[in-house]
Order: C-alpha cells, then sequence, then structure tokens
C-alpha cells in the first residue's frame, strides 16, 4: 500500500516548483492562479528570491503547499495514493491532493494560518529548538520541569529526535537542561514557537476560516498531526485541524500507525527529503523515497 507524505515549513529552497511551473502548462496554470489569489508573485521569491525571503512564515507556507500540491497534480494518474498525511502544513497539502478540499479553499486556508501564525511571532519572542539522542518520555519531563516559563514538545518526528517550543527563555533554559543529560539540542530558524499554547490567537483566527470552508470525504484516510489516526470524516477533519496549531504533530505514530495499516511505500510529494529521513529512523527497512519528475 502506497502512503503519500506532505512536507512542512523548513522544506522550502530557492528555485523550488520552477520545474513544474516551465515545463508543464496545467501547472502553470495553477501557479498564475496563486499569483492571483496571494496578491503578489509567489512565484518570483520561489524560483529567483533569497532564502531569507522564503525564511518568511508568510512566504514559506503557501510557497511549501503549491510545490507539493501542484506536484501531486503534474502525477495525474500515478498519484493513486492509499493513505496521505502531512507534517504541519503538509496536512493541508495532504488533505488538498486527497481531495478533502478545492486547491483554492486550501491555498486560502494556508495563507490564513500563515498570516495568523506570522501576528503571533511579532507578539510573543518565542522559538524551538531540535532535541536530540534522548527519549521522548525525557525531553517531555525536562520541559514540565522547566517553571515560569512556556516550553512544550512540539514535533514527535522520530525515535531520537522532537522539537521543543516556547518563550525564548523557555526553550533555552530546557535546552541547558538538555546539555546536562548529555542529550544535543538545536535552535531552529524558525519565526516563533509552532504548535504551542503560544499559537492560541492564531488558531482562534483560523478556526473562523476553516469553518467557512467546504470540505469533502477525501478519496483515502488521511492520518491527522493531532492524533496520528486515518480520518475520512469531514467534520472529523475539520475539528482536527483546528486543534492543530496548538497540539503536537505526532508524526512518529503516524508512520508507525501507516506501517501497522499495511503501507509498505512511502512517496514524499513536495521540496526536501526530510521526511524520507524520518521515516527510515522509525523502519529503516521501509521504500521511502520522493517522487521523480
Amino acid at each position: 500500500m502506497k502512503a503519500y507524505v506532505f512536507p512542512g515549513q523548513g522544506a522550502q529552497f530557492v528555485g523550488m516548483g520552477k520545474d513544474l511551473y516551465e515545463g508543464n502548462a496545467e501547472c502553470r496554470a495553477m501557479f498564475e492562479r496563486a499569483n492571483e489569489i496571494i496578491g503578489f508573485r509567489i512565484t518570483d521569491l520561489m524560483f529567483a528570491g533569497t532564502p531569507e525571503d522564503l525564511k518568511q512564515t508568510k512566504v514559506t507556507q503557501p510557497a511549501i503547499f503549491l510545490h507539493s500540491v501542484i506536484l501531486a497534480k503534474y502525477m495525474g494518474e500515478a498519484f493513486r495514493p492509499d493513505m496521505v498525511g502531512g507534517h504541519s502544513l503538509g496536512e493541508f497539502s495532504a488533505l488538498v491532493a486527497a481531495g478533502a478540499m478545492s486547491f483554492e479553499d486550501g491555498l486560502r486556508l494556508v495563507i490564513a494560518r500563515a498570516n495568523a501564525m506570522q501576528r503571533c511571532c511579532e507578539k510573543t519572542p518565542s522559538t524551538m529548538a531540535a532535541v536530540l539522542k534522548l527519549d521522548d518520555k525525557t525531553v517531555e519531563e525536562i520541559c514540565a520541569s522547566v517553571e515560569g516559563e512556556v516550553v512544550v514538545p512540539a514535533n514527535y518526528n522520530c525515535p531520537g529526535q522532537l522539537v521543543i517550543s516556547g518563550t525564548n527563555e523557555g526553550v533555552a533554559a530546557a535546552c541547558a537542561k538538555v546539555k546536562e543529560v548529555k542529550g544535543k539540542a538545536l535552535p531552529l530558524a524558525v519565526g516563533g514557537a509552532f504548535h504551542s499554547p503560544l499559537m492560541e490567537p492564531a488558531r482562534v483566527e483560523l478556526a473562523e476560516a476553516i469553518e467557512k470552508t467546504s470540505f469533502s470525504k477525501p478519496v483515502c484516510p488521511c492520518y491527522q498531526n493531532v492524533d496520528a489516526l486515518p480520518h475520512s470524516d469531514p467534520a472529523e477533519i475539520k475539528k482536527n485541524l483546528l486543534m492543530q496549531l496548538t497540539s503536537p504533530v505526532r508524526w512518529t505514530a503516524t508512520v508507525q500507525n501507516m506501517l501497522a495499516d499495511g503501507a509498505d511505500e512511502f512517496i514524499e510529494v513536495g521540496p526536501g527529503t526530510a521526511l524520507q529521513g524520518m521515516v527510515k529512523r522509525v523502519n529503516p527497512d521501509i521504500n521511502a523515497h520522493s517522487v521523480e519528475l
């Protein structure tokens, strides 16, 4: 069974999607439609901007979404998923690719999400860090032991890699404790504390946009971040999307559940190869690769 997985923020690179734009008329039309909806030529930043341009949350999220969804469209009849899942932002790409909502509605939600998260980032100085070489329980206990600041587990990426999220001071305190117990902590170049309680204002803002959006039953189950379980009911999908901004991404469990449900091939759709690496950390023997252009 084929599991198609879609990357999240951090996978962007200058030049992303240019080959699709230049090589396929239908893809080019989708990019141009996106430029109209967004209100500026995001394709210029994707194809020939700077890494700094692409790091802005309001640019990064729609750029990765567009690359992923248009790539799935480019595959045509070859895109036949038995299940889909996406890491954080990638969940929106997965849902659009699987037919749970239209390309235009998905893009509008991603824009709303990115702008709401950007405002949260500007309101409270906050950050994230990747913690390596420790088990999840140890990292959870470290986060819980930090007093007076917000710091929580945010992305359960794969065994031995958990991203934490919170205020600058909270993350710094947790990182110091990580080093005390021989773990490794790597600060991430992100604009704020994604998947933490600090994103609550963004969640409230996005809730209104999600409620107004029409969802359909996807062509296959979508494994969602909040519980790592497969969902096909539009009402459940909407509810889980609402909780996603302030809840951790349970990616390790998502991959484990996909494997348990019969996945024997993982295909990453979108920029980068990060998800393949995470899948291999869960099961080194599994066939995981990118879409072949």
